[in-house]
């Protein structure tokens, strides 16, 4: 390693993203959400965060819904419909002047987008249709007779504006209501007009045919429904600026139009969107096929890992060096990474709890490494329900996990060597580039205290190292040779950079108060 200086045709190092999905299960139904988001916009930059996915912003079945009962998208809160003007998370003024905030300060939106079902219809239709078994959804339980279900959606509040399509019960393969019998159960819609669940290979084969996950299941085989959500993706990215989008429940509905939808994004606005599905399954082999029949214009979020640290976390002395083990950022090393999100929260339906002592190293190991696009969890930044509707849970990582994001964004760059030799405490080196020179050295440990010898760089010899978290409060010097020794608290980490680094100033005291509490 060389600190001279850089040859003609070498190019800036490009800044390491991050983004942060800024919502949480369980934030209040006050409708302010928006106003608070942009409040916090320009903190969020400075401490490393560049990119929001916010949530889904479109109508939902009451006030209080998150947007996942999504009853009209195109409906941003701007309609008196289901009870409010406003959704859960603001008015459709509050999100453009966020969105406004966000473009200034260079943050990039991804809109939460919900594409399977629709919820809350405004009168009921009658169908023929067949119960299935809920777990082999090819096995029918039942001879087609007659319901009478939620099928009808006029959105009588918005008209004909934006859109003239109403949704009747042909534009739909599934339901779970008969409003006749008042019988819950798995319904696939017959007809001359409908053509059932999506064929196999065009949705996910968990359950025989995961086509039905819940509410009224749209049926993209129907021209009228592909293309008024086609529609919807242009409208909705003109409305609001956004630079990618995070679809929900992809496993659940045609592969087949998602590429069309992508597409028709990418033509309209130019390559360079950013497409990433929840395909929420705990098998490797799954996601990768999935990413192939994408066409790789699509990433996916790293479900195992987010397994593999929760299963980490609860086993005593587990083995550290195990953690990337049949995970998509060891394979796919381009796709996102998150330790906890709104889906496997506490007491949320795939909640995978993750002891508080290994969060700090769950992200150390999604934010600090080359590999992957990092995603961090409002509800580890802010806390999770302040209300207490179920548990109300302060920040995570002591409050350090911004320090964490900003160390990422300033030195976490160029080659990096692992230390994965010790079962119970893992170190790595980030060596730097010739631009961003300072570089970084990280170690960790599930038991006790920690010690670990590693190169940074001969460059660095004689200067001292600190850790940029201050959970050690001792001085490393860098020896002749480059080398370190190096320590971190027991079930802790440490982050240890130059102490006259670029940046060390900026690591201030993160103002996690959202709630004004």
């Amino acid at each position: 390693m060389s600190e001279s200086a850089a040859p003609a045709e070498q190019h800036p190092t490009p800044e390491n993203m991050t983004m942060m999905q800024a919502f949480e299960w369980y934030v209040p139904d006050d409708h302010l959400h928006w106003k608070r988001l942009e409040s916090q916009i320009s903190q969020l930059k400075a401490y490393g965060i560049d990119n929001l996915w916010i949530p889904p912003g479109c109508k939902a079945s009451s006030p209080s819904g998150n947007g996942y009962d999504v009853y009209d998208l195109y409906d941003l809160g701007e309609f008196d419909q289901k009870g409010s003007k406003a959704t859960k998370w603001g008015t459709k003024e509050e999100l453009l002047s966020m969105t406004k905030a966000a473009k200034e300060a260079g943050v990039g939106l991804y809109w939460d987008a919900v594409l399977n079902h629709k919820a809350a219809a405004d009168h009921k239709e009658k169908c023929e249709a067949q119960e299935v078994d809920s777990d082999d959804r090819n096995k029918t339980v039942s001879d087609p007779y007659e319901i009478d279900a939620w099928l009808g959606f006029d959105f009588p509040g918005r008209g004909d504006t934006y859109s003239k399509q109403k949704y009747h019960w042909f534009h739909f393969s599934g339901t779970d209501y008969n409003a006749d019998n008042n019988k819950t159960a798995i319904y696939k819609i017959l007809g001359d007009k409908t053509k059932g669940w999506a064929h196999d290979g065009d949705v996910d084969s968990e359950k025989g045919n995961y086509d039905y996950l819940m509410f009224a299941d749209l049926d993209y085989s129907h021209p009228e429904v592909e293309q008024d959500v086609l529609n919807w993706g242009t409208w909705m990215s003109n409305e609001v600026a956004i630079k990618g989008i995070r679809f929900d429940a992809v496993k659940h509905f045609s592969e087949d139009f998602l590429r069309r939808f992508c597409s028709q994004m990418d033509d309209t606005h130019g390559e360079g969107w950013f497409f990433v599905g929840e395909f929420w399954k705990d098998s490797l082999e799954d996601m990768s096929r999935y990413l192939d029949r994408m066409g790789r214009k699509f990433s996916l979020f790293d479900a195992p890992l987010v397994y593999n640290f929760s299963q980490l976390s609860k086993t005593e002395d587990a083995d550290l060096r195990t953690v990337f083990n049949n995970t998509l950022v060891k394979t796919e090393p381009v796709n996102a990474t998150l330790v906890m999100n709104h889906d496997t929260q506490p007491y949320q339906a795939l909640e995978a709890s993750i002891e508080p002592f290994f969060k700090p190293l769950a992200y150390a190991l999604i934010l600090l490494r080359y590999d992957g696009y990092p995603c961090i969890f409002y509800g580890d930044v802010y806390g999770m329900d302040p209300k207490g509707d179920k548990q109300t849970f302060e920040p995570s990582c002591g409050g350090a996990l911004p320090h964490l994001s900003l160390a990422r964004k300033l030195y976490a760059y160029g080659l990096q060597k692992d230390y994965f030799d010790y079962a119970t405490c893992i170190g790595w080196v980030r060596y730097g580039t010739w631009d961003r020179r300072f570089g970084c050295a990280v170690i960790m440990s599930n038991a006790g205290p920690g010690e670990k010898r590693m190169h940074v760089g001969e460059m660095h010899a004689g200067e001292k190292w600190t850790d940029v978290l201050g959970w050690e409060d001792r001085e490393i010097v860098i020896d002749g040779e480059g080398y370190g020794t190096f320590v971190c608290p027991g079930t802790s980490l440490s982050v240890w950079v130059n102490k006259e680094a670029e940046g060390r100033d900026r690591f201030g005291k993160f103002d996690s108060n959202i709630y004004g509490k």
